[in-house]
Protein backbone atom coordinates (compact mmCIF):
# COMPACT_ATOMS: atom_id res chain seq x y z
CA UNK A 1 0.00 0.00 0.00
CA UNK A 2 2.58 2.05 1.03
CA UNK A 3 4.53 1.52 -2.58
CA UNK A 4 1.39 2.36 -4.37
CA UNK A 5 0.83 5.62 -2.52
CA UNK A 6 3.81 6.92 -3.28
CA UNK A 7 3.44 6.13 -7.04
CA UNK A 8 0.12 8.16 -6.87
CA UNK A 9 1.71 10.97 -5.09
CA UNK A 10 4.61 10.92 -8.02
CA UNK A 11 1.58 10.56 -10.57
CA UNK A 12 -0.20 13.71 -9.56
CA UNK A 13 2.93 16.01 -9.06
CA UNK A 14 0.93 17.12 -6.63
CA UNK A 15 3.12 18.30 -4.76
CA UNK A 16 4.89 22.00 -4.59
CA UNK A 17 8.54 20.85 -4.33
CA UNK A 18 10.78 18.16 -4.88
CA UNK A 19 12.56 17.71 -1.34
CA UNK A 20 8.99 17.46 0.21
CA UNK A 21 8.36 14.53 -1.88
CA UNK A 22 11.09 12.60 -1.39
CA UNK A 23 10.26 13.29 2.81
CA UNK A 24 7.39 11.75 2.24
CA UNK A 25 8.67 8.89 0.40
CA UNK A 26 11.07 7.98 2.85
CA UNK A 27 8.18 8.46 5.52
CA UNK A 28 5.92 5.87 3.15
CA UNK A 29 8.95 3.27 2.89
CA UNK A 30 9.32 2.87 7.00
CA UNK A 31 5.66 2.17 6.95
CA UNK A 32 5.26 0.06 4.56
CA UNK A 33 4.52 -2.80 7.07
CA UNK A 34 1.86 -0.87 8.79
CA UNK A 35 -1.74 -1.62 7.63
CA UNK A 36 -3.89 0.54 4.71
CA UNK A 37 -6.04 2.48 6.89
CA UNK A 38 -3.24 3.65 9.09
CA UNK A 39 -1.01 4.20 6.23
CA UNK A 40 -4.49 6.44 4.78
CA UNK A 41 -4.70 8.64 7.69
CA UNK A 42 -0.99 9.31 8.36
CA UNK A 43 -0.80 10.22 4.22
CA UNK A 44 -3.71 12.51 4.69
CA UNK A 45 -2.16 14.33 8.33
CA UNK A 46 1.20 14.64 5.79
CA UNK A 47 -0.05 15.83 3.25
CA UNK A 48 -2.67 18.46 4.32
CA UNK A 49 -3.91 20.99 1.92
CA UNK A 50 -0.61 20.16 0.00
CA UNK A 51 -2.28 17.53 -2.09
CA UNK A 52 -3.98 18.76 -5.06
CA UNK A 53 -7.35 16.28 -3.74
CA UNK A 54 -9.03 17.07 -7.44
CA UNK A 55 -5.72 15.58 -9.17
CA UNK A 56 -5.97 12.10 -6.66
CA UNK A 57 -9.76 11.67 -7.68
CA UNK A 58 -9.33 12.72 -11.12
CA UNK A 59 -6.79 9.64 -11.26
CA UNK A 60 -8.44 7.28 -9.51
CA UNK A 61 -11.70 8.60 -11.57
CA UNK A 62 -9.95 7.73 -15.03
CA UNK A 63 -8.26 4.24 -13.39
CA UNK A 64 -11.92 3.17 -12.63
CA UNK A 65 -13.37 4.17 -15.59
CA UNK A 66 -10.79 2.37 -17.61
CA UNK A 67 -11.91 -0.70 -15.32
CA UNK A 68 -14.99 -0.44 -16.08
CA UNK A 69 -14.69 0.10 -19.78
CA UNK A 70 -13.19 -2.78 -19.91
CA UNK A 71 -15.59 -5.01 -18.08
CA UNK A 72 -18.50 -3.03 -20.19
CA UNK A 73 -16.71 -4.44 -23.33
CA UNK A 74 -16.60 -8.30 -22.42
CA UNK A 75 -20.52 -7.43 -21.14
CA UNK A 76 -21.61 -6.10 -24.36
CA UNK A 77 -19.99 -8.68 -26.32
CA UNK A 78 -21.45 -11.21 -24.39
CA UNK A 79 -24.90 -9.57 -25.07
CA UNK A 80 -24.45 -9.51 -28.54
CA UNK A 81 -23.59 -12.98 -28.93
CA UNK A 82 -26.43 -13.74 -26.99
CA UNK A 83 -28.72 -11.10 -28.73
CA UNK A 84 -28.42 -12.24 -32.41
CA UNK A 85 -31.19 -11.65 -34.48
CA UNK A 86 -33.44 -14.36 -35.39
CA UNK A 87 -33.22 -13.72 -38.91
CA UNK A 88 -28.65 -14.32 -38.76
CA UNK A 89 -29.18 -17.45 -37.41
CA UNK A 90 -31.38 -18.89 -39.47
CA UNK A 91 -28.87 -17.26 -42.36
CA UNK A 92 -26.16 -19.42 -40.34
CA UNK A 93 -28.34 -22.39 -40.27
CA UNK A 94 -29.27 -21.98 -43.78
CA UNK A 95 -25.03 -22.52 -44.81
CA UNK A 96 -25.85 -21.68 -47.99
CA UNK A 97 -22.35 -20.83 -48.98
CA UNK A 98 -21.72 -24.28 -47.92
CA UNK A 99 -23.63 -25.52 -50.85
CA UNK A 100 -20.46 -24.99 -53.07
CA UNK A 101 -19.24 -28.77 -51.95
CA UNK A 102 -22.33 -29.31 -54.61
CA UNK A 103 -21.77 -27.18 -57.25
CA UNK A 104 -17.50 -27.49 -57.72
CA UNK A 105 -17.45 -31.17 -57.48
CA UNK A 106 -20.08 -31.55 -60.14
CA UNK A 107 -18.89 -28.71 -61.93
CA UNK A 108 -15.14 -30.03 -62.30
CA UNK A 109 -16.46 -33.20 -63.35
CA UNK A 110 -18.25 -32.11 -66.13
CA UNK A 111 -15.27 -29.65 -66.79
CA UNK A 112 -13.40 -32.63 -67.49
CA UNK A 113 -15.81 -34.37 -69.37
CA UNK A 114 -16.08 -31.75 -71.80
CA UNK A 115 -12.50 -31.86 -72.33
CA UNK A 116 -12.85 -35.42 -73.40
CA UNK A 117 -15.77 -35.42 -74.98
CA UNK A 118 -16.81 -31.64 -76.36
CA UNK A 119 -20.41 -32.21 -75.05
CA UNK A 120 -22.24 -30.96 -72.15
CA UNK A 121 -25.65 -31.75 -71.05
CA UNK A 122 -27.50 -29.24 -69.52
CA UNK A 123 -30.12 -30.90 -68.80
CA UNK A 124 -27.99 -33.99 -67.03
CA UNK A 125 -26.21 -30.48 -65.26
CA UNK A 126 -28.22 -29.20 -63.49
CA UNK A 127 -30.65 -32.41 -62.48
CA UNK A 128 -27.57 -33.35 -60.59
CA UNK A 129 -27.06 -29.98 -59.00
CA UNK A 130 -30.35 -30.15 -57.47
CA UNK A 131 -29.71 -34.03 -56.58
CA UNK A 132 -26.12 -32.93 -55.01
CA UNK A 133 -27.76 -29.89 -53.13
CA UNK A 134 -30.81 -32.33 -51.13
CA UNK A 135 -27.89 -34.46 -50.25
CA UNK A 136 -25.84 -31.80 -49.15
CA UNK A 137 -29.33 -30.72 -47.02
CA UNK A 138 -29.12 -33.93 -45.80
CA UNK A 139 -25.58 -33.84 -44.20
CA UNK A 140 -26.30 -30.52 -42.98
CA UNK A 141 -29.76 -31.41 -41.41
CA UNK A 142 -28.73 -35.03 -39.94
CA UNK A 143 -25.73 -33.35 -38.85
CA UNK A 144 -27.27 -31.24 -36.24
CA UNK A 145 -29.86 -34.41 -35.53
CA UNK A 146 -26.77 -36.24 -34.28
CA UNK A 147 -24.69 -33.37 -33.04
CA UNK A 148 -28.03 -32.11 -30.37
CA UNK A 149 -27.74 -36.03 -29.23
CA UNK A 150 -24.55 -36.02 -28.04
CA UNK A 151 -24.78 -32.57 -26.12
CA UNK A 152 -22.25 -30.76 -28.86
CA UNK A 153 -24.71 -28.49 -29.81
CA UNK A 154 -26.50 -27.54 -27.03
CA UNK A 155 -24.95 -23.76 -26.85
CA UNK A 156 -25.52 -23.77 -30.68
CA UNK A 157 -28.06 -21.18 -31.46
CA UNK A 158 -27.88 -21.80 -35.14
CA UNK A 159 -28.63 -25.18 -34.98
CA UNK A 160 -31.62 -25.99 -37.06
CA UNK A 161 -32.81 -28.44 -34.00
CA UNK A 162 -32.50 -25.53 -31.55
CA UNK A 163 -34.37 -23.11 -34.21
CA UNK A 164 -36.85 -25.30 -34.90
CA UNK A 165 -37.21 -26.86 -31.52
CA UNK A 166 -38.10 -30.43 -33.22
CA UNK A 167 -35.62 -33.07 -33.26
CA UNK A 168 -37.72 -35.51 -34.80
CA UNK A 169 -39.36 -33.14 -37.65
CA UNK A 170 -35.21 -32.29 -38.57
CA UNK A 171 -34.70 -36.02 -38.60
CA UNK A 172 -37.73 -36.67 -41.03
CA UNK A 173 -36.94 -33.72 -43.47
CA UNK A 174 -33.26 -34.55 -43.77
CA UNK A 175 -33.87 -38.28 -44.81
CA UNK A 176 -36.40 -36.97 -46.93
CA UNK A 177 -34.37 -34.90 -48.85
CA UNK A 178 -31.85 -37.85 -49.38
CA UNK A 179 -34.37 -40.06 -50.80
CA UNK A 180 -35.56 -37.20 -53.03
CA UNK A 181 -31.54 -36.93 -54.23
CA UNK A 182 -30.95 -40.56 -54.34
CA UNK A 183 -33.66 -40.65 -56.21
CA UNK A 184 -32.72 -38.16 -59.01
CA UNK A 185 -28.91 -39.00 -59.12
CA UNK A 186 -30.24 -42.55 -59.64
CA UNK A 187 -32.48 -41.57 -62.41
CA UNK A 188 -29.69 -39.68 -64.15
CA UNK A 189 -27.67 -42.57 -64.27
CA UNK A 190 -29.82 -44.79 -65.67
CA UNK A 191 -30.92 -42.57 -68.85
CA UNK A 192 -26.93 -42.22 -69.07
CA UNK A 193 -26.50 -45.85 -68.91
CA UNK A 194 -23.26 -45.78 -66.75
CA UNK A 195 -23.98 -47.71 -63.68
CA UNK A 196 -19.99 -47.34 -62.61
CA UNK A 197 -21.07 -44.10 -61.84
CA UNK A 198 -23.75 -45.20 -59.41
CA UNK A 199 -21.04 -47.30 -57.51
CA UNK A 200 -19.12 -44.03 -56.70
CA UNK A 201 -22.23 -41.58 -55.64
CA UNK A 202 -23.41 -44.34 -53.49
CA UNK A 203 -19.67 -44.50 -51.65
CA UNK A 204 -19.25 -40.96 -51.46
CA UNK A 205 -23.18 -41.14 -49.36
CA UNK A 206 -21.87 -43.72 -47.48
CA UNK A 207 -18.47 -41.72 -46.33
CA UNK A 208 -20.96 -38.83 -45.35
CA UNK A 209 -23.34 -41.91 -43.29
CA UNK A 210 -20.51 -42.77 -41.58
CA UNK A 211 -18.76 -39.57 -40.89
CA UNK A 212 -21.68 -38.66 -38.65
CA UNK A 213 -24.67 -40.95 -38.17
CA UNK A 214 -24.35 -43.63 -35.05
CA UNK A 215 -23.17 -46.16 -34.87
CA UNK A 216 -20.17 -45.13 -36.24
CA UNK A 217 -19.83 -41.23 -36.13
CA UNK A 218 -16.13 -41.24 -37.23
CA UNK A 219 -16.09 -37.30 -36.71
CA UNK A 220 -15.82 -38.11 -33.18
CA UNK A 221 -12.16 -40.14 -33.58
CA UNK A 222 -10.95 -37.16 -35.96
CA UNK A 223 -11.52 -38.99 -39.35
CA UNK A 224 -14.26 -36.40 -40.95
CA UNK A 225 -11.19 -34.83 -43.02
CA UNK A 226 -9.98 -38.04 -45.04
CA UNK A 227 -13.59 -38.79 -45.25
CA UNK A 228 -14.38 -35.43 -46.56
CA UNK A 229 -11.74 -36.17 -49.02
CA UNK A 230 -12.56 -39.27 -50.26
CA UNK A 231 -16.74 -38.20 -50.39
CA UNK A 232 -16.24 -34.87 -52.95
CA UNK A 233 -12.98 -35.67 -54.31
CA UNK A 234 -12.16 -38.27 -55.86
CA UNK A 235 -15.61 -40.14 -55.02
CA UNK A 236 -18.16 -37.33 -56.23
CA UNK A 237 -16.02 -35.21 -59.02
CA UNK A 238 -15.45 -39.43 -60.77
CA UNK A 239 -18.89 -40.30 -60.72
CA UNK A 240 -20.06 -36.74 -62.48
CA UNK A 241 -16.96 -36.97 -65.09
CA UNK A 242 -18.73 -40.44 -65.59
CA UNK A 243 -22.02 -39.35 -66.16
CA UNK A 244 -21.19 -36.53 -68.38
CA UNK A 245 -18.86 -38.37 -70.82
CA UNK A 246 -21.25 -41.49 -70.82
CA UNK A 247 -23.86 -39.09 -73.02
CA UNK A 248 -21.04 -39.77 -76.33
CA UNK A 249 -19.09 -42.85 -75.30
CA UNK A 250 -21.43 -45.49 -73.25
CA UNK A 251 -19.64 -47.93 -72.86
CA UNK A 252 -16.11 -47.36 -73.25
CA UNK A 253 -15.62 -43.85 -71.33
CA UNK A 254 -12.42 -44.00 -69.30
CA UNK A 255 -11.49 -42.36 -65.80
CA UNK A 256 -8.49 -40.46 -66.52
CA UNK A 257 -6.02 -38.90 -65.09
CA UNK A 258 -6.87 -35.53 -65.38
CA UNK A 259 -10.53 -35.87 -63.65
CA UNK A 260 -8.77 -38.13 -60.74
CA UNK A 261 -5.73 -35.23 -60.67
CA UNK A 262 -8.66 -32.67 -60.67
CA UNK A 263 -10.78 -34.47 -57.43
CA UNK A 264 -7.65 -34.65 -55.75
CA UNK A 265 -7.90 -30.92 -55.86
CA UNK A 266 -11.02 -30.75 -55.12
CA UNK A 267 -11.18 -32.79 -52.04
CA UNK A 268 -8.04 -30.94 -50.26
CA UNK A 269 -10.22 -27.79 -50.81
CA UNK A 270 -13.64 -29.68 -49.34
CA UNK A 271 -11.73 -30.99 -46.09
CA UNK A 272 -9.58 -27.13 -45.37
CA UNK A 273 -13.15 -26.21 -44.74
CA UNK A 274 -14.08 -28.99 -42.55
CA UNK A 275 -10.96 -28.59 -40.78
CA UNK A 276 -11.37 -24.83 -40.31
CA UNK A 277 -15.32 -25.44 -38.98
CA UNK A 278 -14.10 -26.81 -35.83
CA UNK A 279 -11.56 -23.67 -34.75
CA UNK A 280 -14.34 -21.72 -32.80
CA UNK A 281 -15.47 -25.07 -31.28
CA UNK A 282 -12.72 -26.85 -29.46
CA UNK A 283 -14.12 -25.78 -26.29
CA UNK A 284 -17.38 -27.61 -27.12
CA UNK A 285 -15.73 -30.64 -28.74
CA UNK A 286 -14.07 -31.11 -25.67
CA UNK A 287 -16.22 -31.15 -23.55
CA UNK A 288 -18.38 -34.11 -25.32
CA UNK A 289 -15.70 -36.34 -26.01
CA UNK A 290 -15.23 -35.54 -30.07
CA UNK A 291 -11.88 -35.79 -30.87
CA UNK A 292 -11.79 -33.69 -33.83
CA UNK A 293 -7.91 -32.92 -35.48
CA UNK A 294 -7.72 -29.68 -33.43
CA UNK A 295 -9.10 -31.17 -30.12
CA UNK A 296 -6.28 -33.36 -30.70
CA UNK A 297 -3.24 -30.73 -32.15
CA UNK A 298 -4.54 -27.64 -30.26
CA UNK A 299 -5.44 -24.37 -32.01
CA UNK A 300 -1.29 -23.15 -32.60
CA UNK A 301 -0.67 -26.50 -34.79
CA UNK A 302 -3.93 -26.18 -36.58
CA UNK A 303 -2.90 -22.94 -37.84
CA UNK A 304 0.51 -24.65 -38.94
CA UNK A 305 -1.41 -27.39 -40.77
CA UNK A 306 -3.98 -25.04 -42.66
CA UNK A 307 -0.18 -23.60 -43.85
CA UNK A 308 1.02 -26.70 -45.40
CA UNK A 309 -2.29 -27.79 -46.42
CA UNK A 310 -2.81 -24.70 -49.11
CA UNK A 311 0.83 -24.89 -49.64
CA UNK A 312 0.34 -28.77 -51.01
CA UNK A 313 -2.41 -27.78 -52.74
CA UNK A 314 -0.78 -25.44 -54.55
CA UNK A 315 2.48 -27.93 -55.28
CA UNK A 316 0.36 -30.52 -56.54
CA UNK A 317 -1.65 -28.16 -59.00
CA UNK A 318 1.95 -27.10 -59.92
CA UNK A 319 3.30 -30.82 -60.05
CA UNK A 320 0.24 -32.32 -62.14
CA UNK A 321 0.55 -29.89 -64.73
CA UNK A 322 3.93 -30.89 -65.19
CA UNK A 323 3.12 -34.24 -65.17
CA UNK A 324 0.52 -33.41 -68.04
CA UNK A 325 -1.93 -34.88 -65.83
CA UNK A 326 -3.45 -31.61 -65.58
CA UNK A 327 -3.52 -28.90 -68.94
CA UNK A 328 -1.36 -25.55 -68.67
CA UNK A 329 -4.63 -23.13 -68.49
CA UNK A 330 -5.78 -25.45 -65.47
CA UNK A 331 -1.99 -24.07 -63.44
CA UNK A 332 -2.27 -20.45 -64.81
CA UNK A 333 -5.80 -19.47 -64.17
CA UNK A 334 -5.60 -21.32 -60.66
CA UNK A 335 -2.25 -19.35 -59.86
CA UNK A 336 -4.84 -16.03 -59.91
CA UNK A 337 -6.51 -17.68 -56.52
CA UNK A 338 -3.10 -17.48 -54.15
CA UNK A 339 -3.95 -14.19 -52.89
CA UNK A 340 -7.30 -15.87 -51.43
CA UNK A 341 -4.89 -18.93 -50.31
CA UNK A 342 -2.67 -16.54 -48.44
CA UNK A 343 -5.31 -14.58 -46.70
CA UNK A 344 -6.53 -17.85 -45.57
CA UNK A 345 -3.44 -18.72 -44.16
CA UNK A 346 -2.84 -15.53 -42.77
CA UNK A 347 -6.21 -14.79 -41.10
CA UNK A 348 -6.05 -18.71 -39.29
CA UNK A 349 -2.52 -17.62 -38.33
CA UNK A 350 -3.41 -14.09 -36.54
CA UNK A 351 -6.50 -15.27 -35.26
CA UNK A 352 -6.27 -18.93 -33.84
CA UNK A 353 -7.22 -18.05 -30.23
CA UNK A 354 -9.78 -15.84 -30.96
CA UNK A 355 -13.14 -18.02 -31.27
CA UNK A 356 -15.17 -14.71 -32.40
CA UNK A 357 -12.99 -13.74 -35.15
CA UNK A 358 -11.83 -17.30 -36.22
CA UNK A 359 -15.49 -18.21 -37.34
CA UNK A 360 -15.02 -16.56 -39.75
CA UNK A 361 -11.99 -19.03 -41.55
CA UNK A 362 -14.42 -21.70 -42.42
CA UNK A 363 -16.02 -18.91 -45.37
CA UNK A 364 -12.48 -17.83 -46.33
CA UNK A 365 -12.17 -21.56 -47.04
CA UNK A 366 -15.34 -21.58 -48.66
CA UNK A 367 -14.32 -19.00 -50.70
CA UNK A 368 -10.81 -20.19 -51.62
CA UNK A 369 -12.49 -23.83 -52.75
CA UNK A 370 -15.50 -21.91 -54.47
CA UNK A 371 -12.79 -19.72 -56.47
CA UNK A 372 -10.09 -22.31 -57.37
CA UNK A 373 -12.96 -25.12 -58.13
CA UNK A 374 -14.16 -22.52 -60.87
CA UNK A 375 -10.70 -21.22 -62.03
CA UNK A 376 -10.03 -25.69 -62.26
CA UNK A 377 -12.95 -26.18 -64.17
CA UNK A 378 -12.39 -22.88 -66.80
CA UNK A 379 -8.80 -24.11 -67.57
CA UNK A 380 -10.54 -27.80 -68.32
CA UNK A 381 -12.92 -25.97 -70.78
CA UNK A 382 -10.28 -24.15 -72.35
CA UNK A 383 -7.89 -26.73 -72.69
CA UNK A 384 -10.50 -28.45 -75.27
CA UNK A 385 -9.23 -26.01 -78.26
CA UNK A 386 -5.88 -26.96 -77.52
CA UNK A 387 -3.50 -30.44 -78.22
CA UNK A 388 -3.82 -31.21 -74.78
CA UNK A 389 -4.90 -35.26 -74.18
CA UNK A 390 -5.49 -36.49 -70.80
CA UNK A 391 -4.44 -40.68 -69.99
CA UNK A 392 -6.83 -43.18 -69.45
CA UNK A 393 -6.14 -44.92 -66.09
CA UNK A 394 -9.36 -47.12 -66.33
CA UNK A 395 -11.35 -48.08 -68.79
CA UNK A 396 -15.10 -49.68 -68.37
Amino acid sequence: MAATCCNFIQASSGFQGLPEYLQLQSYFTRCHQRSSSSVEKVFHKRCGGRLQVERWHQYQHVSCARGVESSLSSVVGEETDEDISKGTLIWRAIKLPIYSVAFIPLTVGSAAAYLQTGIFSARCYFVLLTSSVLVITWLNLSNDVYDFDTGVDKNKKESVVNLVGSRTGTFIAAYLCLALGLTGLTWTAVVERNMRSILFLVCAIICGYIYQCPPFRLSYQGLGEPLCFAAFGPFATSAFYLLHGSSSVKNHFPLSGTVLSASILVGLTTSLILFCSHFHQVEGDKEVGKMSPLVRLGTKKGSEVVKRAVLMLYALLVAFGLCKALPLTCIFLCAFTLPMGNLVVRFVKDNHKDKNKIFMAKYFCVRLHALFGVALALGLVLARNTKFTSWPILLS
